[in-house]
């Protein structure tokens, strides 16, 4: 195990005991946010933040000024701003697997080559050399320098990955759709379930299309699989129209003009037969949900080119930055961490909601969950001990005003506090009107009406005062006090999409640090991948079935009795 210290026990800590304290006069006094703000005229102001781009109001959270205080202190009972540069050196704090944790050296600017050697590698140089080839070989599809098999330009990319190989790059894609000037759509490919593959082949032309396969191991079960389907998929098809003739040579030939790889294991990409040139590398310091801004995120590069990438990285980079050299009183990044640990471990919330005002954010709560659920969901801290709190939330949402049509009544009247993140853009890159109506206007008065209505409600008497029936009184009452959060940035941009990533995987590294967990292996994943190589085979095996609990084997007679 790698010798980084015990975990401090925060719970054993007077920092602990002071915000229970707090906590326990705080909730007898009654938590009041409209009281709050109208006893401080100053609380907004106290509470706002800028950080690059970013406006972010902490206002409406369930905190005083004695809580921030409080939280910061706690921060620091447990070694937060350590920990913290421990990380950005390069020490070993992924203690499971004896690594260190260095996805902030993927987005350091070329400058700082010769100044973060870790483990005898200089990382920031080994990152620009990777970089440099892939922004080498995108350029080469979207000029149309490369071609296909015959002769055709890249209209297409087909990426191929699972988990952070894949949650990243669609997130990603997604959200910076503005960008894509060169002519060229991107597919991902994720579920081993053959309807995924199906669907994404669909209208697809194989000689204007790229595969990219992600695997660092070039082994994961779901992404070979896919990629083998693929392969099929693509030989097949340019047999049947004539465009090669099935011979191996012919085939080897389409598959190099077709199929790069995200790996380093360039043994296996040779053997797939993707010529080694074209496959691109990152390290074991970098976890996969920590990668898009790594080799993983080559599709990117494809679609949007170096330039814009370039804006992706320095947005990384200067949160990265700020986290690592702002005073832990005016860090908005540890202080949102460490509200999300007030929110956890004293007012027993177990969710949070993560509500983009922006359609192209629309796979940003997925792309969360992993981030942040793979990364705190334990029950051991990093030195093997049992956690002695509450850990982890589970985090989720939609895109508004989608989700005030769906979910929005359990935030505002349900039972469950849910911390919630509101994010929003003031400008958009499709400005529309409706007759008179600034459509965008329009959406931005909902994301603000949103977080005032959770805040600060309506009494009984206000609903009385509207004419309701005092029967139905009871059922339109708001009782406010529901804590948000307000990220307010200028434009989607690629800098902005990167900042909000780093902003978020600091986050996470808080919250882990208070609780003491290693957030950066994920062995809950392990198990069922093990137990399914055990189980396929009983679908045809009778010896496998024999072996297997008695709920799975009624499972598998059922799926033997109808399968057709």
């Amino acid at each position: 195990m790698s010798t980084v210290s015990a975990p401090i026990d925060v719970t054993s800590t007077p920092a602990w005991a002071a915000l229970q304290k707090h906590y326990d006069e705080l909730t007898a006094a009654g938590v009041d946010l409209k009281g709050w703000f109208a006893a401080d005229a100053d609380r907004v102001s106290k509470l706002s933040y800028d950080m690059g781009e970013f406006h972010i109001d902490l206002s409406k959270n369930l905190v005083t000024d004695e809580t921030m205080k409080l939280l910061v202190d706690l921060g620091r009972a447990v070694g937060l701003e350590e920990r913290r540069d421990a990380m950005y050196q390069g020490v070993h704090i992924n203690t499971t697997e004896d690594r260190a944790v260095l996805h902030t050296a993927l987005r350091r600017p070329a400058t700082d080559a010769g100044k973060f050697i870790v483990d005898g590698q200089d990382t920031v140089a080994d990152v620009h050399e990777v970089l440099e080839r892939m922004y080498a070989f995108a350029e080469k599809v979207r000029s149309g320098e490369w071609k296909g098999v015959t002769g055709k330009k890249i209209e297409h990319v087909m990426s191929i990955g699972i988990g952070g190989s894949d949650l990243g790059p669609v997130m990603v894609y997604e959200a910076l759709k503005p960008y894509a000037d060169a002519g060229i759509d991107c597919r991902y490919v994720s579920n081993i379930d053959p309807n995924d593959m199906a669907e994404k082949v669909k209208g697809l032309d194989p000689e204007t299309t790229l595969v990219i396969v992600v695997s660092k191991t070039f082994t994961t079960l779901e992404t070979l699989t896919n990629a083998r389907e693929a392969k099929t998929w693509l030989l097949e098809t340019l047999k049947a129209s004539g465009a090669i003739d099935g011979s191996d040579e012919q085939n080897a030939e389409a598959i190099k003009k077709h199929f790069v790889a995200v790996s380093t294991a360039l043994d296996l990409v040779a053997d797939f037969g993707i010529d080694p040139e074209n496959a691109f590398g990152f390290w074991s310091w970098v976890g996969g949900r920590y990668s898009v801004d790594s080799a993983v995120g080559l599709s990117l590069i494809v679609a949007f080119g170096p330039e814009q990438f370039e804006n992706f990285l320095k947005g990384f980079h200067d949160v990265d930055m700020y986290f690592q050299n702002t005073p832990l009183e005016e860090n908005v990044v540890a202080l949102m961490g460490l509200m999300n640990v007030w929110y956890v471990n004293f007012f027993g919330a177990k969710s949070h909601a993560v509500l983009p005002y922006n359609q192209y954010l629309h796979r940003f709560a997925a792309y969360l969950q992993q981030l942040t659920m793979e990364s705190n969901g334990k029950s051991v801290r990093w030195d093997g001990t049992p956690v002695t709190t509450a850990t982890g939330e589970i985090f989720w949402g939609e895109p508004g005003t989608n989700g005030q049509h769906a979910f929005y009544q359990l935030i505002h009247q349900g039972t469950q506090l849910i911390p919630a993140d509101f994010i929003a853009f003031v400008n958009t890159p499709n400005p529309t009107k409706d007759g008179d109506q600034d459509v965008h206007e329009l959406f931005l008065g909902n994301f603000l009406a949103q977080t005032k209505a959770l805040a600060f409600g309506k009494t009984a008497d206000e609903v009385r005062a509207e004419g309701t029936a005092e029967w139905m009184v009871p059922a339109r009452v708001f009782t406010g006090n529901r804590p948000s959060t307000s990220i307010f940035g200028i434009d989607l941009t690629p800098y902005a999409v990167g900042a909000l990533i780093a902003l978020y995987e600091h986050i996470t590294f808080v919250e882990g640090t208070v609780w003491g967990l290693d957030s950066y292996d994920q062995w809950g994943v392990e198990l069922g991948k093990q137990l399914a190589k055990q189980i396929t085979p009983a679908f045809h095996d009778d010896e496998a079935l024999d072996v297997q609990d008695a709920s799975t084997k009624a499972l598998i007679n059922f799926y033997r009795a109808n399968r057709r």
